[in-house]
């Protein structure tokens, strides 16, 4: 129930931009980021006045319909991975982003549930009980795909020669 009586439409103004930039981060593809966005607002408009917290509403649905199978996108199709804002590391600027690129090409092959959890662990700094919350399973399963989906990114970048910012 909105207790403090927000509009859906001041709602939107306020938050949208941080709802495209966490679609943007978990996809790495503008297009699909909108479509995610608009998808989960739709979802919460039609529910407004029953919703207690429109922002976790909101980022639980685009990141359901991310992992929805009917979203998925051709096996060939990999969407690149632009860099998330951090300060790049010491060394050559150039090698940094080439880096974080080929990392985020590697990221964009794991399963959508393990690019879910690695993300949300990484990016949104969520604990394992919150990732298992959003995703609908539990701490020991998000712990399980985390651990397989970090070994796959490990030995991609291994085979890859990607620099992981790990002592070898």
């Amino acid at each position: 129930m909105q207790s403090d009586g927000e509009s859906f439409d001041s709602y939107v103004a306020a938050d949208g931009a941080a709802l495209m930039r966490f679609a943007y981060a978990l996809t790495g593809d503008h297009h699909l980021a909108e479509d995610l966005v608009q998808e989960g607002l739709v979802k919460a408009h039609r529910r407004w006045p029953r919703i207690d917290q429109p922002s976790a509403y909101v980022r639980k649905a685009v990141l359901r319909h991310y992992l929805s199978w009917r979203r998925r996108r051709s096996s060939s199709e990999v969407p690149a991975m632009d860099a998330v804002g951090r300060e790049p590391a010491a060394g050559d600027h150039a090698d940094v982003l080439a880096d974080r690129h080929a990392l985020g090409a590697l990221l964009a092959t794991l399963p959508r549930r393990q690019h879910a959890v690695l993300f949300l662990r990484f990016y949104e700094d969520l604990d394992d009980a919150a990732i298992g919350e959003l995703l609908g399973c539990s701490p020991v399963t998000v712990r399980g795909h985390a651990s397989r989906g970090l070994a796959r990114l490990r030995a991609s970048a291994q085979a890859n020669n990607v620099h992981t910012g790990r002592p070898s």
